[in-house]
């Protein structure tokens, strides 16, 4: 693993707790498969690569335990959990209907709409296509903002809050479906789509595009492997 040290990588930032900078920064590696399902470390060997004591290690570590991301092992160190994929499905079944009801309200011009945010999407999404973006990485970050600037635009911050929650836990996932470029021409044609219906307001129209674009991921994430998992972590290394 190679992993920033923490003045390093919070230098910029805003001061937060030597617990919470390990704790972004072990979630970090994660999310961008430095640290992949199965992998075994000790408090020991990131204390000494973050350098920092073993207090805020062992504070974040049962934190990322509590998030469902890493177990303790007796006597032998930590363990990044597998993937629960059960979990997975109902996550992206919640996000649906999250997502559905702040493009319904969008469509129908509930109160609050923030309509410059639909605006900065366009700017995005309906482009030409020689003028999409070809970095992989790049777009799985950008569609992970269109989801949530959607929902954020229909001006209920309470759905925006608990989206941002399922969001948060699926973030490893979605960025595995993003090392397939096919996969990236596709997310640009359906954001495209949905985003067009949802400035004509075309509410049920709207919706039905946006279930089977969350459908089509969701399928993609059926078939990820272990194998997949050790592909995208050589590829980011590489990258």
């Amino acid at each position: 693993m190679n992993v920033n040290s923490i003045d390093h990588a919070t230098s910029k930032a805003p001061r937060l707790t030597r617990a919470e900078d390990v704790y972004q920064l072990l979630k970090r590696d994660i999310a961008e498969f430095r640290l992949v399902p199965g992998d075994r470390f000790t408090e020991g060997e990131i204390s000494e690569r973050l350098g920092v004591s073993r207090t805020p290690v062992r504070q974040a570590l049962f934190r990322l335990q509590q998030e469902g991301y890493v177990e303790v092992l007796f006597r032998s160190g930590w363990r990044v959990l597998p993937f629960d994929f059960d979990q997975f499905e109902q996550l992206y079944d919640l996000r649906q209907v999250l997502e559905s009801e702040a493009v319904r309200r969008l469509c129908t011009g509930a109160p609050h709409i923030d309509r410059q945010l639909l605006d900065d999407l366009a700017d995005i999404w309906l482009v030409a296509p020689e003028a999409r973006s070809t970095d992989m990485a790049q777009v799985g970050v950008w569609d992970e903002a269109f989801h949530c600037t959607l929902v954020q635009a229909a001006g209920n911050a309470e759905i925006a809050r608990v989206h941002r929650e399922v969001t948060d836990r699926i973030r490893i996932i979605r960025r595995l479906d993003f090392t397939k470029r096919p996969r990236v021409d596709a997310t640009y044609d359906e954001h495209a789509r949905i985003l067009r219906a949802v400035m004509a307001q075309r509410a049920d129209e709207a919706c039905r595009l946006l279930s089977a674009h969350i459908a089509a991921s969701q399928a993609e994430v059926r078939k990820i492997t272990l194998h997949e998992i050790h592909l995208a972590r050589q590829a980011h290394a590489t990258g």
